[in-house]
């Protein structure tokens, strides 16, 4: 009979979250251990490689993207409620480092380009949400306002990890909004 796991995939993609806005790709399996407290071999183990661990969180986070991002209210709540964990320039500069390697990597890149058709798909669904409740004004279709969000979310993180004037949050915030009011002010 098998031995009950007692470290979580979860606890192990947790500490390379961590790890990875520490030290961007430049991270090794033994600091994802350390980061867990467990051994190299169990990281080793479970995921097999530095690569299987990324593409491992990369489904996480596409699984976690498709289960939570609908009950955050707004489109804009949605999206500044995802970046949130980057909201410190060191961690937002570590994990773009990190994505950059990542879309050199052809299985990586494909996972980003899913999660990035989730987050969409969900932000457009909050986007027709707010149009049919009368809120959102002449926005583009769904589909259209949900990628211009998105891009301006991730066009913003990219601007503010290299120039970190005040809070990501606020300044992410403040950019979605402005575009959402020129939206609603079209209306009249």
């Amino acid at each position: 009979m098998a031995r009950p796991r007692e470290i979580t995939d979860e606890r192990l993609l947790d500490a390379a979250a961590l790890v990875i806005g520490r030290l961007g790709p430049a991270f090794k399996l033994a600091d994802v251990a350390a980061e867990a407290r467990v051994a190299v071999g169990t990281v080793a183990q479970r995921f097999g490689s530095k690569h299987g661990l990324l593409v491992a969180m990369t489904r996480t986070a596409i699984e976690q993207m498709r289960t939570g991002m609908t009950d955050e209210g707004s489109p804009v709540d949605a999206l500044v409620s995802a970046y949130a964990p980057l909201d410190d320039p060191h961690t937002a500069a570590h994990n773009l480092a990190q994505l950059a390697f990542d879309l050199a990597d052809e299985e990586l890149r494909a996972l980003m380009a899913e999660f990035y058709a989730v987050m969409e798909a969900q932000v457009a669904v909050l986007v027709r949400r707010e149009q049919d409740e009368g809120r959102l004004g002449e926005a583009p279709p769904p589909e259209v306002a949900a990628r211009i969000l998105t891009a301006t979310a991730d066009g913003t993180a990219v601007h503010w990890s290299a120039r970190p004037r005040g809070g990501l949050i606020e300044r992410m915030k403040a950019d979605l909004d402005a575009i959402v009011a020129g939206w609603r002010t079209r209306n009249g």
